[in-house]
């Protein structure tokens, strides 16, 4: 394990072999410290004959020459220092002292010589040559006098590979201990020394190399301690051996990374596994690229079947991400329906660049395939990723839950049921890892998937060794050192699995993460009302459990978010929501579970209060909304999804007030990439964008003062109060249509929209005349009359003249295509 620049002679000392010609320099002070001799040997060279300025503008050769003998100087010095304090390396150094002074000699009379004559170009050369030998010599001096650190991190690591001999070998408990004191002692002094050497180092690669090392020394070191007394005691229990010999192993290879990394060695001398962005991500990236191009160089017959085939093969890929069992059935089929839109649009892309081939001007037509074929594309990476985030939400989710029930099978000394969980386990831990590649393919953050991808080959070697504690415990209940490495092996799991949910989070947009948990949520809500009504105590028990684990992961993404960003009005906002639903709506929502389980579970069963539990569930899906409503309102129109209204995707559990069928045809086919008014709208012209701007900004000051207004009031049961929301949500829905967004698409849409606006409007008089008949304060009543009255009028207004307006938009819109 010695590494080839430091061999071990006789006496057990250290005798440096090294290479005088190699003047790679590998760190930072070395550069730093030549850099001030290389900047006075050139400014020198470059010197061209006598200053034609004014005395005191500019430095005369002499003076450079001074100064080049003074730093010489100090270099010798320095280094005849370092020599006489480390014996070891003292013949090397003075050797290279030596070569210092005799080139800084030469140096000297060569340069006074030049500065003399500056104009002779012998003297020039003579100069040159003297300057290259200081300057080589120089980077000797620093290099040798940089391996002496080299040098006394070898010496350390040379101690502890020695302690890990001992441990390893260690027969008794008390044997272990004493030689463990002494590894922990010496692996500290390693893991310093690693630490400045990892500073100085230029390459990132090894710095992250070294980097890694270092942790795994530190992590390992108490699992080395727990996992060998374990062994000690127990040495009958293969898995006992098998936990000793893996930490052991892990620590052994990470002495050796210390070791090459020391001397400047790439590890295996290859690209890690781990590099690289995702493949999924790459090839539409790739396939972006190549869509566009000079007609001129398209040619029918590579050209068509190269990208075809470039486009299935990334079809290929999300078939395979949307027949996973995690990906549902809606996602499903929004992958295909996008796969086969991109598919078109690259046919007719194609059409169009043969149909401008030869022209010396492009037709617009084929700058809307592209920008089409573009959009098609998008879209798919969005439903692509939303599909990753689909099984991201499932699987880390509750991550703790089957490693405790295969701890709890151990401590009872059931060994049959340790192997059963042992599976579950397993299984739990293969599904982390699949979660975490697929993750990977859809990411273009490199350091990212380089993350994900090292966490996850961490969860996949230490998962065997978690079943291995399990088992020693499981054949050994009562031990005491058992149990200790149970408690070891569980605490480095955990901490593995925060680290890969971290960096799987890092890789995936808060966006998509709030969009798909909104939904799951949602879906866990109807199954928690369903099993209420069918009295299924268990799976009601067992979904508001995953309905309280998808709310906390949604607080902590959306709280470490948040410290992405500087203080302000946003986060305060966004932190509000976060802490409404974390401390009032969830433990509400886990109080009245409790109520309905405990009910649930007697015999008879005890009646529930139904609709106060579809209350408190109906409050966690809208604290989960509110909260990505928050974080969503810095975002511009082109960052959100042009599908999305209110901030939610699937339209329903009144996110999308469901005011009208919304139409799928296309109204404009006749014109590409363009079809229905909606997608007009996002091509009108600037001047018309900002007049309709100005109308949405006050029906926005307007529905602020009404959100301020409701939430004085409660909502349960308040009839008047669910109208009012309701009729708003519409209203916003249409002003959505007016920035071509939103679930309306289609001029029938928003009529249809105004439509159920007018009907929520009746509704809304004919209660508050109910209401007023009730009141016994006459002048009240009036009031109440005369108020609803008038919305009465308005609604009447909206339904008459809904054709009007609707019609209007959509001949605007089609007036400014014609144009266009």
């Amino acid at each position: 394990m010695i590494p080839a620049d430091l061999q071990m002679n006789l006496t057990g000392s250290m005798a440096l072999k090294w290479d005088p010609k190699n003047l790679e320099i590998r760190t930072r002070s070395v550069e730093k410290t030549l850099e001030p001799l290389v900047i006075q040997v050139t400014t020198l060279v470059n010197t061209k004959g006598p200053s034609k300025k004014k005395k005191g503008r500019s430095k005369r050769a002499h003076v450079l020459v001074a100064a080049v003998e003074k730093a010489t100087d100090n270099f010798i010095e320095k280094g005849e220092q370092i020599a006489y304090e480390n014996p070891d390396i003292k013949q090397e150094m003075l050797s290279a002292v030596d070569e210092v002074r005799k080139t800084g000699d030469a140096m000297s009379i060569a340069a006074r010589e030049f500065a003399d004559d500056p104009c002779s170009s012998l003297k020039r050369g003579n100069m040159v040559r003297a300057a290259r030998n200081l300057l080589s010599a120089v980077t000797r001096l620093l290099i040798l006098a940089d391996m002496v650190d080299v040098h006394l991190l070898l010496k350390s690591l040379q101690l502890v590979e020695g302690d890990l001999e001992k441990v390893k070998n260690a027969s008794s408990q008390s044997e272990l201990l004493d030689t463990f004191r002494q590894f922990g002692r010496n692996a500290v002094d390693l893991i310093q020394q690693a630490a400045k050497r990892q500073a100085e180092l230029k390459d990132p690669r090894l710095r992250d190399d070294l980097a890694a090392a270092r942790a795994v020394l530190k992590k390992h070191s108490m699992m080395l301690l727990t996992a060998s007394k374990a062994y000690v005691r127990h040495p009958e229990l293969a898995a006992a051996k098998a936990n000793r010999d893996y930490v052991y192993k892990q620590v052994c290879e990470a002495v050796n990374t210390i070791a090459d990394v020391a001397q400047g060695k790439a590890l295996g001398g290859v690209a890690l596994p781990y590099d690289g962005p995702g493949e999924l991500a790459a090839a539409l990236d790739d396939f972006d690229e190549r869509i566009i191009m000079d007609p001129l160089t398209y040619n029918e017959v590579r050209t068509r079947p190269s990208l075809e085939e470039r486009l299935e093969s990334i079809i290929s890929g999300a078939a395979l991400m949307a027949d996973s069992s995690c990906t549902r059935d809606e996602r499903r089929e929004r992958i295909v329906a996008e796969c086969n839109a991109v598919r078109q649009a690259l046919q007719d892309l194609l059409s169009e660049y043969m149909a401008n081939v030869g022209k010396n001007k492009p037709a617009d037509s084929l700058d809307k395939a592209i920008e089409n074929m573009c959009r098609k594309t998008r879209d798919l990476r969005r439903q692509l990723r939303k599909a990753v985030v689909d099984h991201v939400s499932d699987s880390f989710l509750e991550t703790n839950v089957p490693l405790l029930v295969l701890i709890e099978a151990a401590k009872n000394g059931n060994e049959k049921e340790v192997e059963e969980y042992a599976q579950v386990f397993t299984e739990h831990a293969s599904k982390l890892v699949e979660v975490a590649n697929l993750a990977c393919s859809m990411s273009n953050n490199d350091d990212g998937v380089k993350m994900v991808r090292f966490a996850a080959s961490q969860i996949e070697n230490l998962c065997p060794q978690v079943i291995n504690a399990a088992r020693i415990l499981a054949a050994r209940p009562r031990s005491k050192v058992a149990q200790e490495n149970m408690d070891v092996f569980k605490e480095a799991w955990e901490n593995q699995v925060r680290i890969l949910t971290e960096a799987v989070d890092d890789i995936t947009t808060i966006d998509d993460f709030l969009a798909v948990s909104e939904n799951h949520i949602l879906e866990d809500v109807n199954k928690c009302v369903l099993a209420l009504q069918e009295g299924d105590a268990d799976t009601l028990d067992r979904t508001a459990g995953a309905i309280r684990g998808r709310s906390a992961r949604v607080c902590n993404v959306v709280t470490a978010e948040m410290d992405n960003y500087e203080p302000g009005i946003y986060t305060e906002r966004v932190l509000e929501a976060v802490a409404v639903l974390r401390d009032q709506v969830m433990p509400n929502f886990a109080q009245r579970v409790e109520v309905a389980v405990e009910a649930l579970g007697t015999q008879p069963q005890r009646d529930v209060d139904e609709n106060e539990f579809i209350d408190a569930s109906r409050l966690v899906y809208d604290g989960v909304r509110e909260i990505r409503r928050a974080v969503l309102m810095n975002r511009t129109d082109e960052e959100l999804d042009p599908d999305e209204v209110l901030l939610d995707e699937q339209g329903t559990y009144d996110t999308r007030s469901k005011s009208s069928a919304h139409t799928e045809h296309d109204e404009y086919p006749d014109i590409s990439g363009i079809n229905n008014t909606r997608d007009a709208m996002r091509f009108m012209a600037k001047e018309d964008k900002e007049k309709i701007l100005q109308q949405v900004e006050i029906f926005r000051s307007e529905k602020s003062k009404f959100d301020r207004e409701v939430a004085k009031w409660d909502d349960t049961g308040n009839d008047i109060i669910v109208l009012a929301k309701h009729m708003c949500m519409i209203m916003m829905e249409m002003t959505d249509f007016t920035r071509g967004r939103g679930p309306l698409k289609t001029t029938m849409d928003v009529i249809n929209a105004a439509k159920k606006i007018s009907e929520a409007g009746t509704k809304l008089d004919k209660l508050a005349r109910q209401i007023a008949d009730q009141v016994s304060l006459v002048l009240f009543a009036e009031h109440a009359l005369f108020f609803h009255s008038g919305v009465a009028r308005n609604c009447v207004f909206k339904s008459e003249n809904s054709n009007l307006v609707a019609v209007n938009s959509a001949y605007d819109c089609e007036r400014w295509l014609f144009v266009a």
